[in-house]
């Protein structure tokens, strides 16, 4: 079996207390069959602190770009993100998007960064990952306006309506499952997946973030994309071995990669 964690902060978890390094990380998940990790930056400078380690896995593919709430940390740097994007390594520009649930009042400077991010994706043809909250109508007018299916992408850790759901599918974009999937309150999301179809579904954690039941409360690792497999296959009626393979395919062909 083969799970790809298409979405983890592999810099944000605690190797004080819970992991050695990247490597113990890996082989964690590895053991749990999560063979395949896509870690995701937030901004360009912690992005460039953690390449260096991170290059040295195969098995470890990267998505750089500046996060709606993580911006105001440093001067935004188009020139910047061109360059480090261009690394054969990078196969997405990710994560970025709008926030408005934790930052509304600068919504026209998340906009205006949103916008110029999507216009690199598309530049370069690499796809966008994207961060939603509290912003639906925004994020989806905004992909449409700058014509983000060119580059294609997928909305992450998905959280939104089935409406918002179906207005993605028709751009052409993938919808990703974290570990809120597997909350009881949960219902309104489970229902929108349930609508999606299983070719155009994938898998992740958003580790150290939102770790699924039984896990939940305790700090999220790329292994615990087992779990997330396991309960959207069910739900999907469908083997955990098919879902992950369907959801594994899904990931190569949104990011033009082969990883198995």
């Amino acid at each position: 079996m083969f799970i790809v964690d298409s979405h983890c902060h592999l810099d944000a978890l605690d190797y004080d207390n819970l992991h050695k390094n990247i490597a113990d990380v890996v082989e964690k998940a590895y053991t749990r069959e999560v063979k395949h990790l896509l870690a995701i930056g937030v901004t360009l400078s912690r992005f460039e602190k953690a390449y260096e380690e991170l290059k040295e896995f195969d098995n470890i593919s990267l998505a750089c770009g500046v996060h709606p709430l993580d911006f105001e940390e440093e001067p935004y740097d188009a020139e910047r993100l061109l360059r480090l994007a261009q690394d054969k390594k990078v196969i997405a520009i990710g994560e970025i998007g709008l926030d408005y649930y934790y930052s509304a009042e600068n919504k026209t400077e998340q906009q205006a960064i949103f916008a110029s991010q999507i216009n690199i994706a598309n530049q370069l043809n690499k796809p966008v990952i994207i961060h939603t909250r509290s912003a639906g109508d925004d994020t989806i007018s905004m992909l449409r306006e700058h014509q983000a299916e060119k580059c294609g992408g997928v909305i992450h850790c998905f959280t939104e309506t089935l409406d918002f759901a179906k207005k993605a599918l028709d751009l052409g974009f993938y919808i990703s499952c974290s570990g809120i999937i597997t909350f009881k309150n949960a219902e309104a999301i489970r229902e929108a997946i349930r609508y999606v179809p299983v070719d155009r579904l994938l898998v992740e954690t958003d580790s150290p973030y939102l770790a699924p039941v039984p896990y939940r409360g305790k700090e999220n690792q790329p292994a615990y994309t087992r779990e997330v497999c396991e309960y959207v296959a069910a739900l999907k009626g469908v083997s955990m071995e098919e879902f992950a393979q369907i959801t594994t395919q899904n990931f190569e062909r949104l990011f033009k990669i082969n990883v198995q």
